[in-house]
């Protein structure tokens, strides 16, 4: 019996342990959680540049990639302390409800409508994302759709009411994935279907998909990513807020921006994303 007693002991002690050291370790003066748009974590840029934030700051990044509508409900019940998201109409409303407290554009890249190369409907004649989509669905083409609420499948939905068709699709082959940009593209690219992408994540599947852009330059195709902090009047206690104001302000450095122009660059032959100068849109 002494033996048991003894291990069992020493067992309760190493839980204590490990119990008690992560809390001082991702306590909120440590570290901050990033909730983010799977484009930016899917074409590889938040790998790029979490690292360098983190060496420097001492703030340890923990960062969850979900649709904008699922990172705009995280920041509206202050479950996280800095926002990266690409719907703009949804982050003022956030900072209007007050939830956060600022919404500074950073970035930008384009939409593009992609399909095979082949494209069976002659989508690249479309003289406009709308007659491209009026075109695939008069075709009843395949189109695979995120359906998740993201930025993306935001823009695709006004796309569609642009043209006059449902926001929904409802054509025969329009699916939905309800999953992030990496795997609606890789989904497209298996089916032979179109879809909507922002470029960078386009490049960055290109060799897996076999996808191509196939729309032409429109200003409707304009993607602004933003960094939104969370308000820690509005959510005392369960914001880092000088992690945000930090990371916030990373973004904006000469040197990130630097670097978000030259992601891309050495593998694909051109820039996936490109800085906004510091000042508001």
């Amino acid at each position: 019996m002494r033996p048991r007693s003894l291990s069992f002991l020493a067992l309760v002690s190493l839980c204590v342990i490990h119990i008690a050291l992560p809390v001082e370790a991702e306590g909120p003066a440590s570290g901050i959680l990033l909730a983010t748009t799977t484009s930016v974590r899917d074409s590889g840029l938040l790998d790029t540049l979490v690292p360098v934030f983190e060496q420097r700051s001492g703030f340890r990044v923990r960062v969850v990639a979900v649709g904008t509508g699922a990172a705009l409900r995280m920041g509206r019940e202050g479950n996280a302390d800095v926002l990266i998201a690409h719907a703009r109409q949804g982050e003022e409303e956030l900072v209007k409800s007050g939830a956060a407290l600022d919404r500074v554009p950073f970035m930008e890249n384009y939409f593009v409508i992609v399909g095979p190369a082949e494209d069976p409907l002659n989508v690249a004649a479309a003289a406009t994302p709308a007659d491209a989509l009026r075109a695939i669905a008069a075709g009843e083409g395949l189109w695979v759709s995120r359906g998740d609420d993201s930025g993306t499948h935001r823009r695709e939905q006004s796309l569609l009411r642009e043209a006059g068709l449902s926001e929904d699709g409802g054509w025969r082959g329009f699916v939905r994935t309800g999953a992030g940009m990496g795997l609606t593209l890789q989904v497209a690219g298996e089916r032979r279907a179109y879809t909507l992408s922002d470029i960078g994540s386009l490049l960055a599947f290109a060799s897996r998909t076999e996808l191509v852009a196939l729309s032409k330059p429109a200003a409707s195709l304009r993607n602004v990513y933003s960094v939104l902090r969370i308000s820690p009047e509005r959510f005392r206690g369960r914001v880092n807020a000088e992690g945000a104001q930090r990371f916030a302000g990373f973004l904006r450095e000469p040197e990130t921006r630097e670097r978000i122009a030259a992601f891309g660059v050495e593998r694909h032959g051109r820039a996936l994303f490109s800085p906004l100068e510091p000042v508001s849109e």
